[in-house]
């Protein structure tokens, strides 16, 4: 049930976006979105993707955080941002959180995280599993070949592949590599709901997170007869360690209680929001809750999103779901794992030093430097094409045993050629699912990005003409947590459904960036070309797998 109606005159509510490396808050005005003070706060432990704090080595793509750093973010973030807002905490009605995805929480039956118990901290499956965890790649792998086998209905409904990142793939890894861990969880919370559990003292999961990454379709989750085919001791997963009330999105998850005001200085009682996922809360704050208006987050990774009202199999989408990102229209996802990250592993290992004194002289990043001389040449004046799969491919092949390529390098390569291939390449794995859509049934009318990344001009408008269409842009610098307070304006009862709220509280600049159209025809051709290296790498040739499967073998070895 939504709250009951309130004047937006003098109303203020509070989003909590819950990132990869840290959490953010914002103080939002209701009456028309403006952002009165915003707060940011690292997690002490970042990721865990070598060692647990007590210094137990991780084994190949493990990724893992502390649970205690998200409460930080409340103690911390939210009074700091309701203090520069300037403010009377007294006036906010309402507080709404997002969060990466999947991102796993084992907790005991009172959700307290596994990791916090006497004789577990030393255990690394009884720490929070991140997004980008990709260590249950052997399990997701067979989950996605026993539904084939079986013609299971949900199966389509996921492009026709399961991935590592998400729920059942990373439980089913527990109890394999794990199973006192595993016999010792009673609940397998994602982290969104998690932190709305430690706000208002009930759990509910959200339809975004069990539908896109927990298998939840047609108000089920997969049958126990499949899960004990998978592991006899499997069997009882959902029932056990899973299932819980799922509730819509924008709508009342509970009410503040009086230890998390303390900690974030909120009043008491006011509605706390059901959890929702980073991306998708981002939609309203784009203006981009229509059919056919697909959104691009574009951070460290990208994950789009688009409302449509019928129902499609689209081909490696990461998911559709009633109602996933708006209530009342099909939502669907797809997404790339690595993008930010793409370009950051490069500046901070491939970039020679004369560059970074560059930077330092001008008092810019290593990025502006790039990008600038990047900027200078034509389209294919490198002679280079890449394929962006450094942190694997999440659409549309699913696979997270694939890896990055540059094809083309010459003793006379410069580090801003490699740097501008790379970015083609990100846009080009765009382009695929943009096409993929499109081929599917789903037409893409508009394409809105947000997240950080929409502040590199140059990389934008390669991004236009790749894709031969014009890009909009969100005028937020924080989606995400702007996204989650308008949810939390819907909660409240400030507005009768989200399409109304995103109209009075949202931003978009529509057609930022506006594609060449030489420059058009000229990434056909590099398009054409990476779509024979997408192909023959990620569906024909399995060498990519066959080195990660020997970089596993060794790691493991010298682990022992």
């Amino acid at each position: 049930m939504r709250g009951t109606a309130l004047s937006v005159v003098g109303q203020y509510v509070v989003g909590v976006d819950f990132g990869t490396l840290s959490g953010r808050a914002v103080v939002v005005r209701v009456a028309d979105g403006a952002e009165l003070g915003t707060a940011t706060h690292d997690y002490e432990h970042a990721v865990l993707s070598e060692a647990l704090p007590s210094g137990r080595r991780l084994g190949a793509d493990w990724a893992l955080q502390v649970p205690a750093d998200y409460v930080s973010v409340l103690r911390t973030a939210v009074p700091e941002a309701v203090r520069r807002a300037g403010i009377d905490p007294a006036d906010v009605v309402a507080v709404a959180t997002d969060f990466t995805a999947c991102t796993m929480v084992p907790t005991t039956a009172d959700g307290t995280p596994l990791c916090e118990l006497p004789g577990l901290a030393d255990e690394p499956h009884a720490y929070v599993k991140l997004w980008k965890h990709h260590a249950a790649q052997g399990q997701a792998d067979r989950i996605t070949a026993l539904a084939a086998k079986r013609g299971e209905p949900w199966l389509p409904r996921y492009g026709g592949l399961i991935s590592s990142e998400w729920e059942f793939a990373k439980a089913l890894q527990v109890l394999e590599e794990a199973p006192a861990v595993y016999a010792t969880m009673d609940r397998w919370v994602e982290a969104a709901d998690w932190i709305v559990w430690q706000l208002c003292g009930s759990y509910v999961r959200n339809a975004c997170s069990a539908g896109y990454k927990g298998i939840y379709q047609e108000g089920s989750y997969p049958g126990r007869e499949f899960l004990a085919e998978l592991n006899p001791a499997f069997a009882g997963f959902v029932g056990d360690k899973l299932d819980q009330e799922v509730g819509e999105l924008a709508a009342v998850a509970g009410h503040l209680t009086a230890e998390a005001a303390a900690w974030t200085g909120l009043p008491e009682g006011i509605a706390v929001a059901v959890g929702n996922v980073d991306a998708h809360v981002t939609a309203p704050a784009a203006q981009a809750t229509a059919p056919g208006q697909m959104l691009a987050i574009m951070g460290t990774s990208t994950c789009h999103v688009m409302n449509a009202d019928v129902l499609r199999d689209v081909p490696g989408m990461c998911g559709v779901v009633d109602g996933g990102i708006t209530a009342g229209l099909w939502g669907y996802e797809a997404g790339q794992s690595g993008v930010g990250d793409i370009f950051n592993w490069f500046v901070t290992s491939a970039v020679p030093p004369e560059y970074h004194d560059v930077a330092a002289r001008e008092g810019v990043s290593l990025h502006d430097v790039l990008s600038e001389r990047a900027a200078r040449q034509q389209v294919g004046e490198h002679g280079l094409v890449a394929l962006d799969w450094h942190s694997g491919n999440r659409s549309v092949l699913v696979d997270h045993e694939l890896s990055g390529l540059v094809l083309g390098l010459t003793l006379a390569t410069r580090p801003e050629e490699i740097y501008r291939a790379l970015i083609e390449a990100t846009a080009f794995g765009t382009r695929t699912i943009v096409e993929t859509f499109r081929a599917s049934g789903l037409p893409v009318s508009e394409f809105v990005v947000a997240g950080g990344l929409a502040g590199n001009s140059f990389l934008m408008q390669v991004y236009a003409d790749v894709l031969g269409m014009p890009i909009s842009t969100i005028r937020s610098q924080q989606g995400p947590a702007l996204g989650s307070a308008i949810h939390a304006a819907v909660a409240a009862g400030c507005y009768p459904d989200i399409h109304a709220a995103a109209a009075a509280m949202g931003g978009v600049d529509h057609h930022s960036f506006v594609p060449d159209p030489d420059n058009v025809r000229l990434y056909d051709d590099l398009f054409a070309e990476y779509t024979r290296l997408h192909d023959h790498f990620g569906r024909t040739d399995a060498l990519m797998r066959r080195l990660r499967a020997r970089r596993r073998e060794v790691l493991s070895g010298a682990a022992q």
